[in-house]
């Protein structure tokens, strides 16, 4: 899995209560296992009319932010079923972090799974961030795991995130990478019981 540290990059406001994980990628789109492909189909029903034509309003489908690496949303982000499309359709866009007052909690868990940041700020700071980047001609925010600090028009803001979970951004470590960690510790242990219990 990708590390995660610093990022500059062009952030996307969408000021949306309670986007949920079929909003972000319809179940139509759900056949596939692999991880890649499904970015074309984010945000599918708002990002496109019924009859396929690409809505021109969306937030996406405009520049810059048809390049944002970074989507700001409002409170319960990725509510709704536990789909792990949802942050799969988020990374093959290019999105590697969502900054948000709350997330829902699979959700939220199935970020730090696929390399993405879900960074939880207050309402008030989400409304000075989302009106910048209404206002801005040049939507560029920084975003630092490792001061946990996001910083846009001179300011400051502090997100919370516990140390296990940063660390294993920080590092890149899925819960298949974070038990790998651990290699050496699962073989003594499999031969000791090997050795113990030889009839299993």
């Amino acid at each position: 899995m990708k590390k995660f540290t610093n990022l500059t990059a062009i952030a996307a406001p969408l000021d949306v209560l309670n986007i949920d994980t079929d909003m972000i990628i319809p179940k139509q789109f759900l056949k596939t296992i692999k991880r890649t492909g499904l970015g074309k189909s984010l945000f599918h029903e708002m990002r496109t009319f019924q009859d396929g034509k690409i809505n021109p309003d969306f937030v996406l489908n405009k520049a810059p932010f048809d390049k944002a690496q970074i989507l700001v949303a409002a409170d319960n982000f990725g509510c709704g079923s536990s789909r792990e499309h949802a942050p799969w359709a988020l990374v093959d866009f290019g999105i590697s972090c969502v900054i948000a007052p709350s997330f829902a909690d699979i959700f939220y868990n199935n970020c730090f799974e696929n390399g993405i940041l879900p960074a939880k700020i207050s309402v008030q700071d989400k409304d000075s961030l989302i009106e910048f980047l209404n206002s801005t001609a040049n939507p560029v925010i920084s975003v630092s795991l490792t001061q946990q600090i996001i910083q846009f028009d001179n300011q400051n803001v502090v997100f919370a995130i516990d140390d296990i979970r940063k660390n294993r951004l920080l590092n890149g470590l899925d819960s298949i990478g974070l038990s790998l960690e651990y290699q050496t510790k699962i073989k003594n242990f499999e031969q000791s019981m090997t050795q113990l219990t030889p009839w299993l």
